[in-house]
């Protein structure tokens, strides 16, 4: 049985959840892990997660081993980034040389990064998703569609995380960019340890719509990165985003009454 053959850059909370989906997958093998920190312990994902698999999945610190040297011992389809701004010098090079698929799960990239990776997608398949899980994608799909069928609604877009997270999330500022929304127009909320909600409200003289997403576990970002690399796979080499992906399948339930 053929198995995607995976890389994941980043080993912080999030990157752990999506190794944990990665390991459980029965057509995917996660080759290697790289993370900030060294690993002398020379443990594995597996071992260090606790979940029985063959799949040896080793972790390395970015500055113990080359990239090329990693690529040529254990290649890999798809190299999955959930890191931060620098990943990209660690991989894109060699991306771009084998043909590698690359998907980036980073929230927020400066424009010169963006620029790098739209650059990357002329040589490879490259997807970037600020949040990765299929449910925030789907809703993003379903505000575009209705704010087509009806432009002259009022728009108000709340996110809600943790309450260390500083910043405005990546995936409040992209619902803005989709629906022609301004980053002021979002409103934020911090309490607890909310893992990330959004909501799209559509305010009409006589009705109100609201459009919600709740990530209950980052395990749902494991979850998108498995439709992504299933899906990317599939395409011609370019830059793509997640409703890339998902609007295919839309399409045919149209089509299909």
């Amino acid at each position: 049985m053929w198995k995607l053959k995976v890389g994941l850059i980043g080993f912080g909370r999030t990157g752990k959840s999506v190794a944990s989906v990665l390991l459980h997958s029965s057509d995917t093998t996660l080759e290697w892990v790289i993370r900030g920190s060294a690993n002398p312990e020379r443990r594995s994902a597996a071992q260090y997660l606790d979940i029985d698999t063959d799949n040896p999945a080793m972790i390395f610190g970015h500055d113990e081993i080359a990239m090329r040297d990693l690529l040529d011992r254990q290649p890999v389809d798809v190299i999955i980034d959930f890191s931060g701004h620098d990943g990209l010098d660690l991989y894109a090079e060699e991306a771009r040389a084998r043909g590698i698929a690359v998907i980036s799960a980073i929230s927020q990239y400066p424009e010169e990064r963006v620029t790098q990776l739209r650059t990357l997608g002329e040589h490879t398949r490259v997807l970037w998703s600020p949040n990765i899980t299929l449910g925030i994608n789907f809703l993003i799909l379903a505000a575009k569609i209705l704010k087509q069928i009806a432009p002259e609604a009022d728009i108000e877009i709340i996110e809600e995380h943790f309450a260390a997270k500083p910043e405005t999330s990546g995936t409040a500022r992209v619902i803005a960019e989709t629906l022609d929304k301004s980053a002021e127009d979002i409103k934020s909320i911090r309490a607890g340890g909310i893992v990330g909600r959004h909501e799209i409200l559509f305010g009409f003289p006589y009705q109100t719509v609201r459009l919600s997403h709740e990530s209950i576990a980052r395990e749902a970002f494991g979850n998108g990165v498995l439709f992504a690399a299933r899906n990317l796979l599939s395409r011609e080499r370019g830059f793509y985003s997640m409703q890339d992906l998902l609007e295919p399948y839309v399409r045919e339930q149209v089509a299909n009454g």
